[in-house]
This record gives structure tokens, C-alpha cells and sequence, in this order.
């Protein structure tokens, strides 16, 4: 986990296809890190993202947000949660 305040480093394109070929011809990922003075983990991430390119898709994580909502939408969604809230208060009379 990042700390507070902590800045990320950027790489070149040519600094990190020079790796990937040092590392393609046989040098082991922590010599290469070590001799380049970047963390081990950076370089085996770049690794995966080559080797396992459906990793490398860009897309976020977690639920989609809903574009622009119209007046109408919530008004719908508002009925629904209505409904539910009787629906539940019926079930909990019952018990």
C-alpha cells in the first residue's frame, strides 16, 4: 500500500523495452532491477503485462457508474424502493 505522500517513478518506453530484452536473452529479473536501480516488483509486473497481455487491459475495477440519470429514472427506482420497503415491513409483521 502507498504511503502518505509517497511519488511513483515513471519509465521510459526504451528504458523498459531494454529490460524486457535483457531479460528475453536469459539475466534473471532481480539482476537486471538491481543493475538498473528499480524495484524488483516493478520489473516482474512489466514482465506479466508482456507475457499475460489480458492482464494489461486498462479497464477499472468494481461497479460501472451510472451516466446521467434522468428525472424520470430516479423517480422509477424510487417506486421500486418503495415497494420493497412495504414488502419488507409485511414480512416482518407476519413473524
Amino acid at each position: 500500500m502507498a504511503l502518505k505522500g509517497q511519488k511513483y517513478s515513471k519509465y521510459s518506453d526504451e528504458l523498459k523495452s531494454e529490460i524486457m530484452t535483457k531479460i528475453n536473452s536469459g539475466m534473471s529479473i532481480r539482476y537486471v532491477a538491481k543493475q538498473y536501480e528499480i524495484p524488483s516488483g516493478t520489473v516482474m509486473t512489466w514482465t506479466m503485462k508482456k507475457n499475460h497481455p489480458e492482464l494489461n487491459t486498462g479497464k477499472k475495477r468494481g461497479r460501472p457508474k451510472e451516466k446521467n440519470l434522468t428525472k424520470e429514472d430516479w423517480k422509477e427506482r424510487y417506486e421500486i424502493l418503495k415497494k420493497y420497503q412495504a414488502f419488507l415491513k409485511a414480512q416482518r409483521e407476519r413473524k
